[in-house]
C-alpha cells in the first residue's frame, strides 16, 4: 500500500507539472500535498504500531488524505488539466489504497507489535 501510494504521488507530481501557472498555489499544491501525505502518514502509522490509538489515528489521517486526493483529481479532470483516463486510473489506485486502509482500521490487531 505504501509503495502504491508513493508511486501514485510521484505520477501526480509529474502530471501536475503541466497544470496552468495560475493553479500553482491552489490545485497543484493541494493535490501534491495530499497525495504525498498519504504515504507519509502511512510511514508514521507503521512506526506507531506499538500504540493502537496512535496507529489508528495515523491510518485515519491517511484515509482522509487519500479521499482528499480523489477530490483534487476530480477537479483536475473537470478543469481539463488531466485526461479522463488518467484521472480514472489514479482514482482507482486511491480506491485500492482506501480499501486497504479501511481494512487495517477495522482490523488493526495483526499489524500491532509488542502486544
Amino acid at each position: 500500500m505504501y509503495q502504491m501510494s508513493f508511486e501514485a504521488a510521484m505520477r501526480i507530481f509529474e502530471l501536475s507539472k503541466s497544470f496552468p501557472v495560475e493553479e500553482r498555489y491552489s490545485l497543484t499544491d493541494q493535490i501534491r500535498r495530499s497525495s504525498r501525505s498519504v504515504c507519509a502518514n502511512l510511514a508514521e502509522a507503521w512506526r506507531k504500531r506499538r500504540y493502537k490509538a496512535a496507529f489508528l489515528a495515523k491510518l485515519s489521517d491517511c484515509e482522509a488524505e487519500a479521499a482528499e486526493t480523489q477530490v483534487w483529481l476530480k477537479f483536475a479532470v473537470k478543469c481539463r488539466y488531466l485526461e479522463i483516463e488518467q484521472g480514472r486510473e489514479l482514482y482507482r489506485i486511491y480506491n485500492q489504497v482506501l480499501s486497504g486502509l479501511v481494512n487495517m482500521i477495522n482490523n488493526p490487531n495483526p499489524w500491532l507489535i509488542g502486544k
